[in-house]
């Protein structure tokens, strides 16, 4: 070989050998370098001068990189085909819900203590992406570290049993569960809403919410979480394309929750603001009409 093409060879072996175990260094340098020797000779017998050749045969060998990890048996990808639907579903899953209830939580705390509805709306979106950065990164990182220690995570393998059912024609339109969902969260903005902006004004010119601020101290945040978990219902019917009957079940549970407590605070007249009524002026008739 000319000293060009020992020069190439050397640098392409240093180039690989830095990147494999200290400990197998010598070995796969030797191997390499036998291999490059031999898949030289083959060229130059066959008429190609020595110089084209070993240029031919470093380039056919590929990028040193990615030749030391096959000798180092290291996975250049993140994470592999071995846990990537996995890891994939898994994300879809917690993305599906929680920078969302996230979201909607910190809007409805932020609109608590600070009226300005576009401030509270700009928190809890900023809430929102900031845990949806955090999911992902971190269910991310749980797999790569899987896909590189030697353990049996115990995962659950693909069955028939995983299959899903045939498509069949769907109960629930797009059109409805966007206008569900629509309906549902202008009423959490509403029942929070009304605690900070009123049509009605006291003696000292403030607004008056309608409902009993007491409220705030449990009932309230308990009927805006089912109203939460309505959504998620939704969402879930949608999902399932039509009704079933642990859906049927799960609807009515959550209708329940929210009518029998606003029925009783109604029957005990512990729903409206007193200070509304007097502003209001309602007679004894109406409101007992009302509660």
């Amino acid at each position: 070989m000319t000293s060009q093409t020992t020069t190439l060879t050397d640098r392409y072996v240093h180039a690989v050998l830095r990147s494999v175990p200290e400990e197998r260094r010598d070995d796969i340098g030797r191997e390499l370098r036998a291999s490059v020797a031999d898949m030289v000779e083959a060229r130059t017998d066959a008429g190609e001068p020595e110089v084209d050749a070993e240029r031919g045969v470093l380039t056919e060998l590929g990028d040193p990189g990615l030749l030391a990890a096959q000798y180092a048996d290291r996975p250049l990808h993140l994470i592999g085909p071995r846990y990537f639907l996995t890891y994939w579903r898994l994300l879809l899953r917690l993305l599906a819900w929680i920078p969302a209830t996230v979201a909607v939580v910190v809007a409805a705390v932020s609109l608590i203590s600070d009226p300005d509805a576009g401030s509270a709306i700009g928190d809890g979106i900023s809430a929102g992406i900031q845990v949806a950065l955090h999911v992902a990164f971190w269910t991310t990182l749980a797999f790569a570290i899987l896909e590189r220690v030697d353990i049996d995570p115990g995962l659950p393998g693909w069955t028939v049993d995983s299959l899903p059912e045939a498509p069949q024609e769907r109960d629930v339109s797009l059109v409805d569960t966007v206008a569900s969902i629509v309906f549902i969260g202008f009423f959490i903005m509403v029942l929070i809403g009304q605690n900070f902006r009123s049509w009605v004004q006291g003696p000292d010119g403030t607004d008056v919410a309608p409902l009993d601020p007491d409220l705030w101290s449990g009932w309230l945040p308990f009927l805006i979480g089912v109203l939460v978990l309505n959504i998620a219902l939704e969402v879930w019917r949608y999902r399932v394309g039509r009704w079933t009957w642990p859906l049927v079940g799960a609807m009515a549970v959550v209708s329940v929750a929210f009518a029998l407590p606003v029925a009783w605070l109604a029957w005990d007249e512990s729903l409206l603001n007193p200070a509304f009524v007097d502003a209001v002026g309602m007679s004894s008739q109406v409101l007992e009409y009302v509660n």
